[in-house]
């Protein structure tokens, strides 16, 4: 697929790997995962429950002799058919918009660009993100911004609007399945053009129908993460 001229841009911003997670962990360490409908071995899994989808990621951790596992942009999901907040009798969201970074809760979320908060909230819906921040960047009058989903209640607790950092600090850490949205501990990261005045709070999945809209106004992390 031919890339767009933000897709190009971000692609630029650094020839290196730009991490979003504890810089200690290698990128060796970084292991694929596919949790996409495609993926045979799920069908056995019960993806509706938090134990048996932890047994799958952190198998396919340990299989790889890795520490993160990653992956999961534009994948077609099962997992959110449990919960209404992506499902209801008109459409479903199902594909997902992020980059996906499964690790051990309390690991380290960091910026990758110099940043400002623009915004942060507890998204509490059943399958949700739970602790949210997002970061705004401005690079040569460019302004785009990025989101970190399932993240810790203490990540947010002493956050404030406009509160500045630079590429490489801490600004969270990883929720557990208690905080954030139910999940196993992974960190959610996704680009966005356009907030569309959203404000600690955006669509990280959306339904097939408004794919063509998302793709353009959410590329691909790895433009910066490079994994």
């Amino acid at each position: 697929m031919q890339l767009d001229k933000f897709s190009k841009f971000l692609k630029t911003l650094s020839l290196k790997p730009i991490q979003v997670l504890d810089a200690s962990i290698t990128l060796s360490k970084y292991v694929p995962l596919n949790l996409s409908v495609t993926n045979n071995n799920l069908k056995t899994v019960n993806v509706a429950s938090i134990s048996e989808l932890s047994q799958f990621i952190k198998h396919n951790i340990l299989q790889q002799k890795g520490k993160v596992a990653f992956g999961g942009y534009l994948e077609e999901r099962n997992i959110y058919k449990r919960s209404n907040h992506f499902s209801n009798a008109i459409q479903e969201r199902n594909i997902h918009l992020g980059t996906d970074l499964w690790s051990e809760a309390k690991t380290s979320v960091l910026t990758p660009l110099d940043a400002k908060v623009h915004s942060f909230k507890n998204n509490t819906n059943f399958g949700d993100y739970g602790p949210t921040i997002i970061l705004e960047h401005t690079i040569d009058d460019a302004v785009f911004y990025t989101l970190y989903g399932h993240l810790s209640l203490e990540s947010i607790e002493n956050l404030k609007v406009g509160q500045i950092f630079k590429q490489g600090e801490q600004i969270a850490a990883l929720g557990d399945e208690t905080v954030n949205g139910n999940y196993p501990p992974h960190l959610h990261f996704q680009i966005i053009k356009d907030l569309q005045g959203n404000f600690g709070d955006y669509p990280g999945v959306c339904a097939k129908t408004d794919l063509d809209f998302y793709i353009k106004n959410c590329p691909d992390p790895n433009l910066l993460l490079k994994l």
